[in-house]
């Protein structure tokens, strides 16, 4: 049985995690579910390697809304490099789903987002876990998280 780890933060203003948690459900029966919820962005690379090590969880979703300051951004930059550090140790992926404050132009769509994100990133774990050429006739083709996609260049 596989298990996927879900890394989240109290900062973040939606819960995007429970968003994730019920596409996994949805769409993949036989998975465990490891949920790390920590204070701050810049807490989820430890969180997430924590999933991997002594969770023994065999992906991780982390979770984590920046807000729209530059230091906010700062801090996810520096969180996103945590998270590939810890990738690079453990060999094993993290699904770094992150809405920034600034993407959406109010509160309803910044809400719409991070449940598209997250679930769509779910759906992304799934398929690197037990069906990776899903994933592979999927190249090129402009996929994007949340908004529409982009589409392959013609």
């Amino acid at each position: 049985m596989k298990k996927i780890g879900i890394a989240d933060t109290t900062f973040a203003r939606y819960d995007m995690a429970k968003a994730a948690i019920d596409e996994i459900k949805k769409n993949a029966a036989d998975v465990v579910i490891e949920r790390y919820t920590v204070p701050g962005i810049k807490d989820l690379p430890v969180a997430a390697k924590k999933l991997l090590e002594e969770r023994k969880c065999d992906i991780v979703m982390a979770f984590g809304m920046p807000g729209r300051m530059p230091i906010d951004k700062q801090c996810a930059h520096e969180a996103s490099l945590g998270l590939i550090a810890v990738q690079l140790l453990t060999n094993k992926h993290i699904i770094e789903v992150f809405v920034h404050e600034d993407e959406a132009k109010d509160e309803k769509e910044l809400k719409w987002l991070a449940e598209r994100r997250a679930r769509e990133h779910a759906l992304n774990a799934i398929a690197l876990l037990f069906n990776p050429e899903k994933l592979t006739k999927q190249a090129g083709t402009g996929q994007r998280q949340g908004f529409e996609d982009a589409g392959p260049l013609k």
